[in-house]
């Protein structure tokens, strides 16, 4: 029993840690933490759990079919596992994109959502190769060795991957286009899968110290990549709410005061310091800001313009509470 909570606590804390470095990373327009749990959740017990059912199910249909054990491997973890767990993964994403759409503002949203996601199907898998590949076969030395491996070496690789999915459903969000509204997601999914597929077959291709170290390097490099992207999007968004809040300091809706606050990467980590009501309205800037960009990109879609309406009003209303 031990182990298993070692195990546990190795393949959830640090995933958990990730995924609040995820949350900060959302500098103006942070996402409700009820809906990323939700989405963390869903990783952990939908897409973890059925996506052990279905690769297992489909990899002993190999085997029986062709009678090769090389087959079944390669089969289940080049090509039905890549699929299946993107694709499981990126239903969570689904939901928010077609359920939730006011939530669903910019491409670092789809990001977040997919990332969160995919932290939670990670915990649940860290969690069972570090238990069963780790300290099933090879004692407390194979639950480290295996920690290090899925925690350190690993430990971004289906953020990385599912983050594709996550950036296709957000540039159809943001397009008028009907066909690029369609073939974006499917885009950004056929990535994601792309590169999860890679990542396991080059694994499983040079396998041993070489195969890890040259997939440590590949994975490392496009983690990097993918963060330098992350940078730039929240350096667009600055830039967002630095073009269309000035209207609103023109008006008078919004003091200079508070339009500088609300151009600093760190208010929304220090805003809660003047209260919920200040905390509330540099989101309501940012939320502002981000449906004024969308009422450019695509019209009154979801009734745009009434949610900007709404949102000037709340930031009228809170804006003597602003400490």
């Amino acid at each position: 029993m031990f182990p298993l909570l070692v195990a546990l606590f190795l393949g959830f804390v640090p995933m958990f840690f990730f995924a609040a470095f995820i949350y900060w990373l959302d500098r103006y327009e942070k996402e409700p933490l009820f809906l990323l749990g939700a989405a963390f959740f869903w990783g952990v017990v939908v897409a973890a759990g059925g996506a052990f059912l279905i690769n297992t199910s489909l990899g002993i249909g190999i085997y029986l079919f062709t009678g090769s054990e090389a087959a079944s491997e390669f089969g289940t973890t080049s090509i039905i596992a890549p699929f299946t767990e993107e694709f499981l993964k990126g239903l969570a994403v689904l939901f928010v994109f077609l359920m939730l759409r006011k939530e669903f503002d910019s491409i670092l949203d789809g990001i977040i959502y997919a990332a969160i996601v995919a932290l939670g199907f990670a915990a649940t898998e860290n969690t069972y190769y570090i238990y069963d590949y780790g300290f099933n076969e090879s004692g407390w030395e194979g639950l480290w060795a295996l920690a290090v491996v899925r925690v350190i070496l690993v430990g971004w690789q289906h953020p990385f991957y599912t983050s594709f999915t996550g950036i296709g459903f957000a540039l159809s969000r943001l397009n008028k286009n009907i066909l690029l509204k369609i073939f974006v997601p499917i885009l950004g999914f056929s990535a994601a899968v792309l590169t999860h597929a890679f990542h396991n077959t080059l694994g499983g291709l040079i396998g041993g110290f070489e195969g890890l170290a040259i997939g440590t390097l590949v994975d490392w490099s496009g983690w990097l990549i993918m963060f330098v992207f992350v940078l730039f999007m929240i350096y667009h968004e600055r830039n967002l709410v630095r073009i269309h809040l000035q209207e609103e300091v023109d008006s008078g809706l919004i003091t200079n005061a508070n339009y500088i606050r609300a151009l600093s990467p760190i208010t929304m980590s220090t805003a809660f310091l003047g209260g919920q009501s200040t905390r509330r309205y540099f989101q309501v800037c940012a939320e502002l800001a981000h449906k004024k960009e969308q009422y450019k990109k695509i019209g009154n879609e979801a009734g745009n313009l009434a949610i900007i309406e709404s949102l000037r009003r709340e930031l009228a209303t809170l804006r003597p509470y602003v400490n």
